[in-house]
């Protein structure tokens, strides 16, 4: 199930949050989230989802604005599951309720600036639920090790 995060979840938010930052191959933040850093981080976002079975929080996405004013109907989205309960298709259920909660906030277009061109079980993923990729950036992704990877902008119309 998935559903809106509550402050008794924040712990478990910031340990997977930071599980995907330590990994260093999907998301571009370096700094980890600590209590109070978390919380604030958490809550700025237009809206934080969790998933969760049987009173275990497996993942969580955020989703915000991409950009403002005239741009500001496009949203962006970030999506980490536990490493404990990846392969479950938890992922699959984040992105499906952040495209029905994006268009429930008014937002027309989901996008995501920076998929890793490895990262193929998220570039799957996104293309079966009808993602469109919008090109490549050569070398647009710092990785954990230090070598580049390219990128893979891509939208979907809410």
């Amino acid at each position: 199930m998935v559903r809106k995060y509550d402050q008794k979840d924040l712990a478990d938010l910031i340990r997977i949050w930071n599980e995907v930052v330590e990994e260093g191959v999907a998301f571009p933040q370096e700094d980890f989230l600590d209590m109070e850093s978390g919380a604030a981080f958490f809550a700025s976002q237009s809206y934080t989802g969790v998933a969760e079975e049987d009173g275990r929080i497996l993942g969580l996405y955020i989703l915000h604005p991409n950009n403002i004013g005239r741009c500001g109907h496009i949203c962006n989205a970030s999506y980490a599951v536990s490493s404990v309960a990846r392969g479950r298709h938890i992922g699959e259920q984040l992105v499906i309720d952040s495209l029905r909660i994006g268009k429930e906030l008014g937002f027309k277009v989901l996008q995501f600036n920076a998929v890793v061109e490895s990262n193929v079980h998220a570039r799957h993923l996104y293309e079966r639920l009808g993602f469109k990729q919008l090109g490549t950036i050569p070398q647009g992704f710092r990785m954990k090790d230090g070598h580049y990877e390219n990128i893979c902008p891509y939208y979907i119309e809410l």
